[in-house]
């Protein structure tokens, strides 16, 4: 059975490249590109793209509708049967300007990956995604073990999560020298952090507990007086695997290597709301949470604008940025300002929350369509 076609192969990487050093695309992303062109591919049998056809747009939209999702077991979602047909037309209109395919492949045939109206609406319909509350994720992490190094840092991750709200994927690859503790501070640095876009991004921990944050200073101080780790190890490190005694693989603490992805961050995560009886959240989730905490304690514009800025967001819409950009300085002040409890303004609840439904929803629909 025929798996690839190797003139697809040689132009999928030229239009790889393009999006990553021209568009300036994650791997990521371009993974999920790959994963949606595959799937035409193995539709059309590796069909050369030179070979393409309306038809054949039109009968994959019909064989996508009939598939079925590996995780729900239900026939594919709109949404995901949109982001997979918009990532073809993005293609295909590529295609259609490259040198051997201008001739065969017209920008007008990779309108045929459109769905309908209809299905177009129903597919970027704003849908609330669960959100752990913060009383939850207290709950996990005080159920969480502490009794080996493994278990303290599987419980100072969970925390750090909602302490700073930073992704995964950058928490993976934290340095010790990239926080400070006694200035409750993150400084995600894009030339060593992976954050999102390489963006640098400050942020001063979140108000959402001193035992929280406890934890972090215990784990840090941990790593630099027990461990006696450096500035350039890991805020928090892989598990060490060897070879044990019965000549099975076993777990022996620390490694003093970053992970390679956030793949076992959120493994921990599974863990941990498993066996707290919850269901499970992504790390991703906490960021939510922190939004929302923000509609709660924010009384101010400029307040909301720093606890914007503290998530790594650049803009909560026109009305908000109209503010400018908060000082650093300011933004710490504001912050731990916002530790002490006040009576909040009931008119600006009303229009945050506006906000945020207006905000979530220009979100969700610039996600999906990109």
């Amino acid at each position: 059975m025929k798996t690839h076609n190797p003139e697809n192969e040689r132009i999928k990487r030229a239009y790889f490249a393009y999006l990553a050093e021209a568009q300036g695309f994650s791997e990521a992303t371009i993974d999920g590109v790959a994963k949606a062109i595959n799937r035409f591919e193995t539709y059309t049998r590796f069909r050369n793209f030179k070979a393409f056809h309306i038809e054949q747009a039109k009968g994959f939209k019909a064989y996508l509708t009939d598939q079925m999702s590996p995780r729900t077991k239900d026939r594919l979602s709109k949404a995901t049967l949109y982001a997979t047909l918009s990532t073809l037309k993005r293609f295909f209109s590529w295609l259609a300007g490259q040198p051997g395919y201008k001739s065969r492949i017209s920008y007008s045939d990779a309108e045929y990956f459109n769905l309908s109206s209809k299905e177009t609406r129903i597919a970027k319909a704003h849908r609330d995604a669960p959100v752990p509350t913060l009383e939850q994720i207290r709950h996990v992490i005080r159920t969480m073990p502490a009794g080996t190094e493994i278990e303290l840092r599987d419980r100072a991750l969970i925390a750090f999560t909602i302490l700073t709200g930073a992704r995964d994927r950058a928490t993976a690859s934290l340095k010790l020298k990239h926080i400070d503790v006694q200035e409750e501070q993150v400084n995600q640095d894009a030339r060593q952090v992976n954050t999102k876009f390489s963006k640098t991004i400050t942020t001063w921990f979140f108000p959402v507990g001193d035992d929280v944050r406890q934890i972090i200073v215990d784990w840090v101080n941990y790593l630099r007086q027990e461990k006696l780790w450096g500035v350039d190890d890991p805020l928090f490190p892989a598990t060490k695997i060897v070879v044990g005694a019965s000549r099975h693989f076993e777990v022996s603490g620390l490694d003093r290597n970053h992970w390679s992805s956030a793949g076992p961050i959120r493994k921990i995560f599974k863990v941990a709301f498993a066996s707290a009886g919850l269901s499970y959240f992504n790390p991703h989730s906490f960021r939510k949470t922190l939004a929302q905490l923000g509609e709660k304690v924010c009384r101010t514009p400029e307040q909301f604008k720093a606890w914007s800025q503290n998530l790594g967001h650049e803009k909560v819409l026109t009305t908000f940025s109209s503010y400018g950009e908060v000082a650093a300085e300011r933004q710490r002040d504001i912050i731990r300002e916002l530790a002490r409890p006040m009576e909040p303004d009931p008119r600006f609840q009303e229009i945050l929350k506006q906000l945020m439904r207006a905000t979530q929803r220009t979100a969700a629909e610039w996600e999906k369509g990109t």
